[in-house]
């Protein structure tokens, strides 16, 4: 992998846990998620003139993935509202891996070599490590439920995206519009649910809306980019790397308890995420 390669792949990881950060400080994570798809689809609105909607074959996938997605949000705000970014990130973008694994292997017919197998088991005793850190606190043990949830839920709309992007034909345009109608349900859901507090909370929290929406943008497009110059489980492994980002940004910056253990468990991890998109290489 070349050096410029390596630092964009970086560049994306911290990118992706950052905007994560911006989300769980200062509260009310279900109305930052809310803004952030809004701006998302505000910032991605003008290239749905420069490419054609998905043909009819891939508008069940793109509807699959809206619904998963839909998912994603409610589930991730609940656990931000539980638990901590050094606690909730690395247990949900850590069980995705195997989760999308898991549902290759039962819909796709995709198998894993046994050193994906090892893989799965190191990320399973990082994720039981991680837990034990809490030494009881209950609001964290709640916290893990939906963390571990959504984990599955990743896996669906990975799958859904996939297949989706295949059927479209056009990669892009599939992408475009996904970004465009993804963040609409959940903001629709939280404007029925809470729209006074919607309503009050835009002159406040549009900018880091604003900021975490460009930041998951530009590293969803710096890892296509790289994608296209490098092996993509090369890239998908290094891009794990922002699980660990993520716990030293909880406990550093954000001051979150357990800071020594819970980077030590992010990053093994981490570790077995890298080896188990290693392990798929043929």
């Amino acid at each position: 992998m070349a050096v410029t390669v390596f630092a964009v792949v970086l560049a994306a990881a911290v990118l992706h846990a950052s905007w994560n950060a911006v989300v769980k400080t200062g509260g009310e994570p279900e109305l930052r998620l809310a803004l952030v798809g809004l701006t998302i689809a505000i910032m991605v609105l003008p290239f749905c003139l420069l490419v054609p909607p998905p043909p009819a074959a891939a508008w069940p996938w793109l509807l699959g993935s809206l619904a998963s997605h839909l998912a994603y949000y409610e589930l991730l705000a609940r656990a931000y509202r539980l638990g901590d970014l050094s606690q909730v990130y690395p247990v949900t973008r850590g069980l995705a891996p195997p989760a999308a694994a898991l549902l290759a292997w039962l819909f796709v017919g995709e198998t894993l070599e046994p050193a994906g197998v090892v893989a799965v088991l190191v990320i399973g005793l990082g994720i039981v490590a991680l837990a034990a850190a809490d030494r009881g606190g209950l609001s964290g043990r709640r916290a893990l439920v939906p963390a571990i949830l959504n984990a599955g839920v990743i896996g669906i709309y990975s799958i859904c995206d996939g297949m989706g992007a295949r059927t479209a034909g056009d990669p892009f345009s599939y992408i475009v519009w996904l970004f465009v109608l993804d963040g609409l349900p959940f903001a629709t859901l939280v404007l029925v649910r809470r729209r006074m507090a919607l309503v009050r909370a835009v002159p406040t929290l549009w900018r880091p809306a604003a900021v975490a929406g460009a930041m998951s943008l530009l590293a969803y497009g710096l890892v296509i980019w790289a994608m296209a110059r490098a092996p993509i489980a090369y890239v998908s492994a290094l891009r794990e790397t922002s699980v660990v980002l993520a716990a030293w940004i909880g406990t550093r910056v954000l001051k979150e308890p357990f800071g020594r253990r819970r980077i030590a468990c992010a990053a093994l991890v981490a570790l077995g995420v890298v080896a188990l998109q290693l392990s798929r290489i043929p």
